[in-house]
């Protein structure tokens, strides 16, 4: 999902344009060599920051400013090093802005940030929408409705809160990476390029993780849409910039892995896993061992992964969508997967949570319900090629062919390369040779 970013920028709210753009990515390649923009910092903009703020500090530990700054700079440090013991920081450190300056505006906003990052949405849309009225023309607390919205299932007002942040300073950065996710989600990629790479271009400089990040969701797109060179000569360039870069490393695994260099995908992941490994990321090198034909090694990552994942089942910041999927279609555990599904459908309903409540229903064959379910999550809107992939084989389950079809042809036509493109091809050509659905895909 979107993650958090620093914004800087009214008008009346206006429909966001989905329209489709062209983007003449050569030669955004191209302008990012000739630039020679891609020399990497020795230390990064995030420890930078936290450098000078203890450095305030230090010289007048009564001043409120410093703190908010350093809460702001821990923050950014968590998403540069994917490390969340730097949000427990942070919070430590915004007590004192707290104590000196209590109810501070932009303190508050940090804290925002904070709970956006620990997955505590709910909570984080309730205090945005009280800063939202106290300050309504704030361009980073719209952003921040729309990153908890976006989580929570309410895409209608995330993308109000996303429209209100490019009406209040047009071209804004925080305004233009989600409006381009919300493009992405409903299926615009060009639109979403666009947008990208006019993010990139409004970026400074001197933030290299922040440049490495959008041209990491730039090769994402080109990704979803089978362009595998182009996303692999940008994801070189986000490494170019922020070496070791764990968004990076992941996505040029998920690259590698189209290419079937399943070996060098490994060797991305365990790169990318050296520090500050994740259950989403054990879960990738899992899937990615399998791929590469180690059995023995992929079955000893799922276990880790299980076990660190099952540790956090119980807070806000989970792994509990991976599970649900381990358990419907690597550990053959239906019940599980339902188990697990029901408690996150408790705390959100957005349309990947619903999907992956779906599968757990098919998995344990309740057909119709799962169904009613993958129909609410397709009813937001959102292109998604694992959603129709899945679509398609419910469809198919219940003898609705027809719909079977059109799912899985959808879900081939978003991601040609998606990791489930294999199995709806076969799924087709039995589709239409009238074969039954196989029990396990």
């Amino acid at each position: 999902m979107l993650a958090p970013a620093e914004c800087r920028e009214h008008s009346e709210p206006m429909e966001m344009d989905m329209k489709t753009w062209s983007i003449p990515l050569a030669l955004f390649l191209l302008a990012l060599n000739v630039r020679g923009e891609l020399t990497a910092a020795e230390i990064s903009p995030a420890e930078q920051k936290i450098a000078l703020a203890e450095q305030a500090i230090k010289k007048n530990p009564e001043k409120y400013q410093p703190y908010i700054d350093l809460g702001m700079a821990l923050a950014r440090r968590a998403r540069e090093t994917s490390d969340a013991s730097y949000y427990a920081r942070a919070e430590e450190v915004l007590k004192n802005a707290f104590r000196l300056a209590p109810g501070n505006f932009a303190a508050q906003k940090v804290d925002l940030w904070i709970l956006l990052g620990k997955h505590e949405f709910a909570r984080a849309r309730e205090e945005a929408l009280e800063l939202n009225h106290r300050m309504p023309d704030d361009v980073q607390v719209y952003g921040f409705l729309t990153d908890a919205n976006v989580e929570l299932g309410n895409y209608e007002e995330a993308e109000k809160a996303a429209q209100w942040m490019l009406d209040i300073r047009p071209g804004n950065l925080a305004g233009l990476t989600r409006g381009a996710y919300l493009r992405e989600l409903m299926g615009d990629i060009e639109g979403a390029k666009a947008l990208m790479v006019e993010a990139y271009e409004e970026t400074p400089a001197t933030e290299t993780e922040d440049r490495a990040w959008v041209l990491t969701q730039i090769a994402h797109l080109e990704l979803e849409t089978g362009k595998v060179d182009a996303a692999e000569k940008l994801l070189e360039a986000a490494l170019g910039l922020y070496p070791r870069y764990h968004y990076a490393l992941e996505s040029l695994a998920k690259v590698r892995i189209a290419q079937e260099r399943y070996e060098d995908a490994v060797g991305l992941l365990r790169l990318r896993n050296e520090n500050s490994p994740q259950p989403e990321s054990i879960c990738a090198m899992a899937e990615t061992l399998d791929l590469a034909g180690r059995s023995d090694e992929a079955k000893a990552a799922y276990a880790e992964f299980e076990q660190r994942a099952r540790r956090q089942m119980d807070v806000a910041d989970n792994a509990n969508r991976e599970l649900i999927f381990y358990y419907a279609d690597h550990a053959h555990d239906p019940a599980e997967a339902l188990r697990v599904a029901r408690m996150e459908i408790g705390r959100r309903h957005d349309a990947f949570t619903l999907d992956a409540y779906a599968w757990a229903l098919y998995a344990t064959g309740e057909y119709a319900e799962a169904r009613r379910q993958i129909d609410h999550a397709l009813a937001f809107g959102l292109r998604d090629a694992k959603f129709f992939y899945h679509a398609g084989v419910i469809s198919s389950k219940l003898d609705d062919r027809p719909a079977g079809v059109r799912f899985l042809k959808q879900s081939l036509e978003l991601n040609p390369l998606g990791e489930y493109s294999t199995t709806a091809r076969k799924i087709l050509d039995g589709l239409a040779s009238g074969n039954e659905l196989p029990t396990r895909l």
